[in-house]
C-alpha cells in the first residue's frame, strides 16, 4: 500500500487509498497539476493530516475547499502562509477569538499553533484549481474527508466539531452527537457572519467542553511572528 500521510491517519484512511473512488481522483488530480495551477502544492495536499495525528486530534475545525488565490493554501483549513494578507473569514475568526478570549488580532493567518495543539483544520475538498473555488468539487475528496469524520466520531476518545455554516454543518449526520460535542454557527464569511457567527464564543466553549472531557484546553492566542516550516 503507498503511503501518503506519515502518521496514525494512514491505517485509519488505508482502504480509502485503495477505492475505486480515490483511484478516479488520483488520475484527475495528475492531469489537473499537468495542466493548471492547483493550490496547495501537491506535497501539502495531506498537511491537516499530517500535522494533527489521528489519536491526537481534539477539535475539528471544518471548511469547504482551499482558498484558490497564489501562495494562500497550505493544506489547511481557513490558514494561510506566512507573509500572505489574511483572508476575510480570517480576519472575522480573529474579530470573534477577541470579543470571545481578549486575544487582538495577529497580522498573519499561519494557524500551525492550533494544529499542533490537536485542532485538525480540515477542508472537506482539498484541492483546487487557481482563481476557480469548488472546482474540485465531487471528484472524490468528499468520500475521503466524510471517511475521516465518521472515523473521528467512532473513536472511543470524543471530539469537539466546530461547524460553521451550512455546508459544514451538512456533515452533522456523520457524526455521533451521543458522545461527540457539536459547536455550530454561521459561516465567518463577511456574507454572513453577521449573521451568527459574531457573538457565538466558539473558542470558549470549546475549551468548556474539551475540560468537561477532562482534555486539556486549547490555547488559542497565536505567536505574533512566524515563519513557514
Amino acid at each position: 500500500m503507498k503511503t501518503f500521510i506519515h502518521n496514525d491517519w494512514q491505517e485509519v484512511l488505508g482502504s480509502q487509498f485503495e477505492s475505486a473512488y480515490y483511484a478516479h481522483l488520483h488520475n484527475f488530480l495528475k492531469s489537473e497539476y499537468q495542466h493548471y495551477t492547483i493550490h496547495p502544492d501537491m506535497y501539502h495536499i495531506f498537511e491537516a493530516f499530517e500535522w494533527t495525528p489521528f489519536s491526537k486530534v481534539k477539535v475539528v475545525i471544518l471548511g469547504q475547499d482551499p482558498y484558490h488565490g497564489p501562495n494562500q493554501a497550505h493544506g489547511l483549513s481557513f490558514s494561510v502562509l506566512p507573509g500572505v494578507k489574511v483572508p476575510p473569514s480570517l480576519q472575522n475568526i480573529y474579530k470573534e477569538l477577541q470579543a470571545d478570549l481578549g486575544y487582538p488580532p495577529v497580522n498573519h493567518g499561519y494557524l500551525e499553533k492550533w494544529a499542533k495543539q490537536g485542532v485538525l483544520l480540515l477542508n472537506s475538498v482539498l484541492t483546487v484549481r487557481d482563481g476557480q473555488a469548488f472546482s474540485h468539487r465531487n471528484q472524490g475528496w468528499e468520500q475521503l474527508t466524510d471517511a475521516a469524520i465518521a472515523a473521528l466520531s467512532a473513536r472511543p476518545k470524543p471530539v469537539v466539531f466546530i461547524l460553521w455554516g451550512k455546508a459544514a454543518q451538512a456533515k452533522q449526520a456523520l457524526i455521533d452527537q451521543s458522545q461527540n460535542i457539536i459547536i455550530k454557527s454561521a459561516h465567518p464569511s463577511p456574507l454572513s457572519a453577521n449573521r451568527g457567527f459574531f457573538g457565538s464564543r466558539p473558542f470558549s466553549k470549546t475549551n468548556d467542553a474539551l475540560m468537561a472531557m477532562g482534555e486539556k484546553p486549547i490555547d488559542w492566542q497565536l505567536p505574533a511572528e512566524v515563519t513557514a516550516k
